[in-house]
């Protein structure tokens, strides 16, 4: 079967303490004793913003990755007006917030949970306030993290990336794991282009020359 999708390629900033870095998945806790990481950077945020505005790499996310990151954040914004999506730590109080500093939209997690059980009155909240458009969790757009094979560089969790490619209508973005543009070839395959790809150490290594 032939289909007019292809799999794009969307960039990302992780902020950790206030430095863009690549963690390996599921080393981050509340108290960051065992976090781990394989990549920090020496750039500021807006240094890779700017980077990915004159590439014209549109659809990129930028994750607060706890406390201590909100400056960076802005920092990357000022550089890219509404070119990079924001989460970490948004809820109802903050998200318009995020919007008016330049975010395109906002990506909600951990506050739609309600004693871990999703809470969908939050979510009609939210989507009420600022728009559905503006929200990336299941409206406008899907994005998977990996957790299991993120941070380790050693290739993307093929059974999700097919799955998802079965199940996703609305656009989706899968990260974890991508270590080379050849990924970029093989989430388009498995997921017959409805799954976008994320690639973190790979590319920020290239824009800090360190390889």
């Amino acid at each position: 079967m032939i289909t007019s999708a292809k799999t794009l390629f969307r960039p990302c900033i992780d902020l950790h303490n206030g430095q863009v870095k690549q963690i390996v998945g599921g080393t981050l806790t509340e108290n960051d004793q065992h976090v781990m990481t394989n990549f920090v950077s020496s750039k500021p945020s807006s240094y890779y913003a700017e980077l990915y505005k004159k590439h014209c790499l549109i659809g990129g996310h930028l994750i607060k990755l706890g406390p201590g990151n909100d400056l960076a954040a802005v920092e990357a914004l000022k550089s890219w007006p509404n070119g990079l999506q924001v989460g970490g730590g948004i809820n109802i109080e903050n998200a318009q917030k995020w919007l008016d500093l330049g975010a395109s939209k906002v990506i909600v997690t951990s506050w739609l949970f309600t004693d871990k059980k999703f809470d969908l009155n939050k979510l009609k909240a939210l989507s009420d306030k600022i728009g559905k458009d503006r929200l990336v969790v299941d409206i406008s757009e899907f994005l998977v993290h990996a957790a299991d094979v993120e941070g380790l560089c050693q290739g993307i969790d093929e059974d999700l990336v097919k799955c998802l490619g079965t199940w996703v209508n609305i656009p989706t973005t899968y990260a974890g794991g991508a270590n080379s543009v050849e990924d970029l070839n093989k989430v388009n395959i498995l997921s017959k282009g409805k799954v976008d790809l994320t690639i973190g150490r790979y590319v920020l290594q290239i824009y800090t020359s360190l390889i």
